[in-house]
C-alpha cells in the first residue's frame, strides 16, 4: 500500500498509526474496490452492519466542554456576583464574620445553580441532533436506500446530487459534481470532482476524483465509494468539526447583563450614600455597614441569567417536539418579534403531493388520445428521479408526479432504462426555468430526440417560428388560474445520435410543442387557520415562488393570503428596487412574487430589513442559502430541503409545514413574555426588601432594623428561586397572537414594567410588610426609640416583628407570583391551577419559611421567632391583597389602556377574520 502524504505538514504526517488511511484512495479504481471489498452495487446490509461494528459510527470526535473551573470563574465574576463579593468584604470589615461567611455560601450556591441551568440549556440544544440526523443516500444490496450518515462504512457506495452534504470521504466512480471545499481549503470557488484517474503525487485535497466529508455539492450528480469514515476522514484528522465555538449570548441576555450592571451601580451608589447618611445622623459604623450590606444584598436578583437561559432552552425543546428545530437559543426571542414571513408555496403552503390533473395538446386541446400518452411519457422521460429500495420515486415531487402519471396510464418509465438511453442532461436551471435531456429515440434506433420541459413562457419562447405559442399561452393561463402548476413539454428530433448538441443553448432551441401538463398540489388543511393567526398577530405573509403568478395567486387566495388585497408580481426578477420598496411599504397588501429566482429572495430579504421589518424566510435549495443567512430567521425545510439550506438556516421544519412557523412565532412571544414575567417577579421584591432599611436609616435608628441581612438571603436564595423558574415555563397568555409584534428595539425592561414592579406590586408589598412589622411591635407596647437589643424587655417582640417582616415578604411573593403570570389578561383566563410547577414552588417556599420560623436550630441561625396566630392570620391576607391590587390595575388597563406596551397596532392586524 502506498503512503501518500501529499505534501501535507509534518504535524499531519506525524499522526498516530491508527489515524493513517488503510487504503490509498488515488490508486486505480479496480484495486481500490478490491481493498475495500466492495463493488459497483455497494455492500449488503449484513456486511455493512459488520463493518459498522468494526469501524464504529461515522462521527467526528468532539472537543470536550470547557473546564468546570473556567465556567465557575465566569459565574463568580458576573456583575451580580461582584455585588455580593462587595457585601462580603463589608461584612468582614465590620467584624460580622458570620454574615460574611453566609454571603460567601450564597455566592457559591448561586454560581452552582447557574452552572447547572446553563448545562441543562446546552443539553437541550445538543439533543436536537436526535430529531434531525444527517442522512445519506447509499446503495445497499443493489438498491438506493436512505440511511443515517453515522451508519456509513468504508466500501459503501453513496449517491450525491446538488444540495447534498458529502457524508464521508469518497472516490467518485460515476458522473461528476462541483463541490464547495472552502471549509477545508479556504477556496471560495467550487471544485469539480469527477470519475477520472488520479494525479500522481498530488495532495489528497487536490485529487480530481475525491470528495470529502462535510463539504457540499453545489451542482451535478455522482456515484462514489466511501474509503474513510469518522475520525479517519480528512475533516476528522484536521479536527475541523471538533473546534466547537462557545455559545454566544443572545441579544436578550446581553440586555439583561447590561441591566445587571445597572443594578450593581445603583445598589453600590445607594449603599455608599446611605452609609454616609447613617454615619452623619449618628448611627454606629457597624449599623451603617449592616445597612449598606443589606442594600447590596437586597438588590441582587439571584438566578436572573440562568433562568433566562433555561427559559430559552425550554422554548427550544418545546418547538422541537412540535416540528421546529431551532439551532440557536437567540433565535427563539427573535421569532417573537417577527412581523413578516416570506414563504415558498410548494411543500410549505401546499402538501407537496403533486398529481397530474390536466393535459393540453396544440391540435386537440384537452381531448384524450394517443397524443396525450406521448406528452405524458415524454414529460416522464425528462426527469432525474430514481427509485428507492421499495420502488418509490425519489427526487423532485413535480418530476415524481410525472413518473407516477405515466405509470398510472400503463406506460411506466424505468429510471435505469431511461438513464441507459440518455445521451446528455442539462439539469433544471432556476434562472432559465428549464431542463432538457437528449434521449435515444425508442421508436427508431440510431436516432435521438431532445426533450425539454419547464415554465410555459420559457419553453414557448424557444419554439420554431411556426410553433403556435399564442393558443398555448392562453391555455396555460387558464390552467394556472385553476391553481395548477403548468409545465410545457417540447421536443426536437435528431436524425442521428451524433447530432446531439454539446451546448445547452443549442439543445433548447427550434423546438416543437407537445403540450402542457397541469399538476395540482392541494393546500395543507391547517394553513388557512395559520394565516388567519398571522393576520391577527400583525404578521404579514408574502409568497416568494418560482411558480406562475396565476397559480401562486390561486393558492394564496385559497389559504387566505392577500386580505384585504393581494398584489401579484408576475416576473419578480425584473422588479426594480424602487418598485420593490413601494410594494413592501404598502401595509394594506400582501404580495406574491412569482417566477422568483434565489436572487429575488435575497433582494426581498434585504429590502424588508432596510425598512425595519423582522423577516422569517423559508427556503430549501442550495441557492436559497444567502437569503436564509440574510433573513433574521432563515427557515429550511427538513424533508425537502437540501443540506446546504438546513445548514444556513436558523430553524429547520421537520414537517415542512407553514403552520409550524406560526407556532414558532407564538412560542417566541411566549418565551419573551415569560422572561419579562420573571423580571417583574424578581424586581417587585426589591422594594419591600429595601424599604425596611430606608425606614431604619431615615428614622436615625429610632425604628429598629425591620429585616436582617440573613433573612434577605433566605428570601432571595431559599424562597424566591423556584417560583421564578416556574414562571419561565408559563403557558401562553390568552391573546398573545392578537397583539402586534414587539418593536425590535424594545428593551426587555420597559418603563411600564418598572412602574408595575416597583410601584404597584413592590410598594403594595412594602406597605403590607411594614404594617405587619409595626403591628407586632405596637401590640407589645413599643414606642419609637425604645431599646430592643438583646436583654431588653422588648427584644422578643422585636425578633417576632422582624420574623413577621420576613414572612410577610414571602407571602407577598406568593401574591406577586400569581399576579406576574399575566401581563394583560385576568388570572382566571389562564387558570389558577394551570401551572403545577409554580404551585410546587410556592409550596416549597411556604414550607421553607415555616421551618425558619418554627424550627429552633434555624431560629437561632436566622434570628426568627414563632409567630402568634393573629399575626399569621394577618400575613395570610397579603397574597390576596397583592394579587388583587394588580388584578384591579390590569382590569382597568384592559378597559382603558392600549393592547400592549407599544401602544401601536399595525393596519394589517386590524383585519377581521384574517
Amino acid at each position: 500500500m502506498t503512503d501518500r502524504t501529499g505534501g501535507r505538514s509534518p504535524e499531519a504526517e506525524a499522526r498516530a498509526q491508527d489515524e493513517v488511511l488503510p487504503t490509498d484512495p488515488s490508486e486505480p479504481l479496480p484495486r481500490l474496490r478490491r481493498e475495500l471489498a466492495t463493488g459497483p452495487d455497494g455492500l449488503s446490509a449484513r456486511e455493512a452492519a459488520r463493518r459498522l461494528a468494526v469501524h464504529g459510527p461515522n462521527e467526528v470526535r468532539r472537543e470536550e466542554h470547557p473546564s468546570f473551573a473556567r465556567e465557575l470563574v465566569r459565574q463568580l465574576v458576573h456583575p451580580l456576583a461582584l455585588l455580593l463579593w462587595a457585601a462580603t468584604a463589608l461584612a468582614f470589615v465590620a467584624d460580622l464574620a458570620v454574615l460574611g461567611w453566609a454571603i460567601l455560601a450564597v455566592i457559591a450556591v448561586n454560581a452552582s445553580f447557574a452552572l447547572l441551568q446553563e448545562r441543562q440549556a446546552e443539553r437541550a440544544v445538543e439533543t436536537l441532533a436526535r430529531y434531525l440526523p444527517e442522512r445519506a443516500l447509499v446503495v445497499r444490496d443493489g438498491k438506493p436506500l436512505t440511511v443515517e450518515a453515522r451508519d456509513l462504512v468504508p466500501g459503501d457506495v453513496i449517491l450525491l446530487e446538488e444540495g447534498d452534504k458529502v457524508p464521508a470521504d469518497a472516490r467518485v466512480t460515476e458522473g461528476g459534481v462541483e463541490v464547495d471545499l472552502s471549509m477545508l481549503t479556504g477556496e471560495s470557488v467550487p471544485a469539480e470532482r469527477m470519475a477520472a484517474a488520479g494525479l500522481l503525487g498530488a495532495p489528497l485535497l487536490e485529487e480530481p476524483n475525491l470528495v470529502f466529508s462535510g463539504t457540499t455539492c453545489v451542482e451535478g450528480q455522482a456515484r462514489a465509494v466511501v474509503f474513510a469514515t469518522g475520525h479517519r476522514t480528512e475533516l476528522g484528522r484536521i479536527a475541523a468539526l471538533s473546534q466547537r465555538t462557545r455559545r454566544e449570548a443572545s441579544p436578550l441576555e446581553r440586555q439583561v447583563k447590561k441591566i445587571a450592571w445597572l443594578i450593581a451601580g445603583v445598589a453600590t451608589g445607594m449603599g455608599v450614600v446611605f452609609l454616609v447618611v447613617g454615619v452623619a445622623v449618628g448611627l454606629p459604623v457597624t449599623d451603617s455597614l449592616m445597612f449598606a450590606i443589606g442594600l447590596l444584598v437586597a438588590n441582587v436578583p439571584e438566578g436572573l441569567l440562568p433562568t433566562i437561559t433555561l427559559a430559552l432552552a425550554v422554548g427550544v425543546r418545546a418547538l422541537a417536539r412540535r416540528g421546529a428545530l431551532v439551532k440557536r437559543l437567540s433565535a427563539v426571542e427573535t421569532l417573537g418579534s417577527t412581523n413578516v414571513i416570506c414563504t415558498d408555496k410548494t411543500g410549505t403552503l401546499t402538501r407537496n403531493r403533486m398529481r397530474l390533473r390536466a393535459l393540453w395538446t396544440p391540435g386537440h386541446g384537452a381531448e384524450p388520445g394517443p397524443w396525450a400518452a406521448e406528452l405524458v411519457r415524454t414529460a416522464a422521460l425528462c426527469t432525474t428521479v430514481t427509485q428507492d429500495a421499495d420502488g418509490e420515486p425519489h427526487g423532485d415531487p413535480t418530476e415524481a408526479a410525472l413518473v407516477a402519471a405515466a405509470d398510472e396510464r400503463g406506460d411506466p418509465v424505468d429510471p435505469d432504462r431511461r438513464d441507459a438511453g440518455r445521451l446528455a442532461l442539462f439539469r433544471f436551471d432556476p434562472r432559465l426555468r428549464l431542463m432538457s435531456v437528449v434521449q435515444r429515440d425508442e421508436r427508431a434506433p440510431g436516432r435521438a430526440r431532445i426533450m425539454v420541459k419547464g415554465a410555459p413562457e420559457a419553453v414557448l419562447a424557444r419554439l420554431r417560428p411556426e410553433g403556435g405559442g399564442d393558443r398555448a399561452r392562453a391555455a396555460a393561463q387558464e390552467l394556472a388560474e385553476g391553481g395548477m402548476r403548468v409545465l410545457a413539454v417540447a421536443v426536437r428530433d435528431l436524425a442521428t445520435v451524433t447530432e446531439r448538441p454539446s451546448r445547452r443553448q443549442d439543445a433548447e432551441s427550434r423546438l416543437t410543442l407537445l403540450g402542457l401538463v397541469g399538476l395540482y398540489d392541494p393546500p395543507r388543511s391547517e394553513v388557512e387557520a395559520a394565516v388567519r393567526r398571522c393576520h391577527e398577530a400583525g404578521v404579514r405573509v408574502h409568497v416568494v415562488t418560482g411558480d406562475n403568478g396565476a397559480t401562486a395567486a390561486a393558492v394564496a387566495r385559497e389559504v387566505g393570503i392577500g386580505l384585504p388585497r393581494l398584489q401579484v408580481v408576475a416576473t419578480s426578477e425584473t422588479l426594480a428596487d424602487d418598485e420593490l420598496d413601494r410594494l413592501l411599504t404598502d401595509d394594506d397588501a400582501e404580495i406574491v412574487f412569482a417566477r422568483s429566482s434565489p436572487e429575488t429572495k435575497l433582494k426581498v430579504a434585504d429590502a424588508l430589513r432596510a425598512h425595519g421589518r423582522i423577516v422569517a424566510m423559508t427556503g430549501d435549495g442550495v441557492n436559497d442559502a444567502p437569503a436564509l443567512h440574510r433573513a433574521h430567521i432563515g427557515v429550511a425545510m427538513g424533508r425537502s430541503g437540501t443540506d446546504v439550506a438546513r445548514e444556513a438556516a436558523a430553524m429547520v421544519l421537520t414537517d415542512d409545514d407553514f403552520a409550524t412557523i406560526v407556532t414558532a412565532i407564538e412560542s417566541g412571544r411566549r418565551v419573551y413574555d415569560n422572561v419579562r414575567k420573571f423580571i417583574v417577579y424578581i424586581f417587585a421584591h426589591a422594594t419591600p426588601e429595601i424599604v425596611p432599611f430606608l425606614v431604619f436609616a431615615l428614622s436615625a435608628g429610632a425604628v429598629p432594623l425591620p429585616l436582617t441581612v440573613l433573612q434577605i438571603l433566605a428570601i432571595d436564595l431559599g424562597t424566591e428561586t423556584l417560583p421564578a423558574l416556574a414562571l419561565g415555563r408559563e403557558r401562553s397568555e390568552p391573546g398573545i397572537m392578537e397583539r402586534p409584534p414587539r418593536p425590535p428595539h424594545q428593551g426587555v425592561i420597559s418603563r411600564d414594567m418598572l412602574v408595575r414592579s416597583w410601584g404597584y406590586l413592590g410598594l403594595t408589598s412594602a406597605v403590607l410588610v411594614m404594617v405587619g412589622y409595626f403591628y407586632v411591635l405596637w401590640r407589645a407596647g413599643w414606642q419609637p426609640g425604645d431599646p430592643t437589643e438583646a436583654g431588653s424587655p422588648l427584644h422578643h417582640a422585636y425578633v417576632t416583628a422582624t420574623t413577621a417582616t420576613f414572612a410577610g415578604i414571602v407571602t407577598c411573593q406568593v401574591g406577586t407570583a400569581f399576579a406576574a403570570r399575566t401581563d394583560h389578561a385576568a388570572l382566571r383566563a389562564i387558570g389558577v391551577l394551570s401551572n403545577p410547577l409554580l404551585l410546587a414552588g410556592i409550596a416549597f417556599e411556604l414550607a421553607f419559611t415555616a421551618a425558619l420560623v418554627y424550627a429552633p436550630p434555624l431560629q437561632r441561625l436566622f434570628g426568627t421567632a414563632a409567630l402568634p396566630l393573629d399575626v399569621v392570620l394577618l400575613i395570610m391576607t397579603f397574597p390576596v391583597l397583592v394579587w388583587g391590587t394588580d388584578e384591579l390595575r390590569r382590569s382597568w388597563r384592559r378597559r382603558h389602556g392600549p393592547l400592549s406596551a407599544t401602544g401601536s397596532v399595525p393596519p394589517w392586524s386590524r383585519r377581521k377574520g384574517g
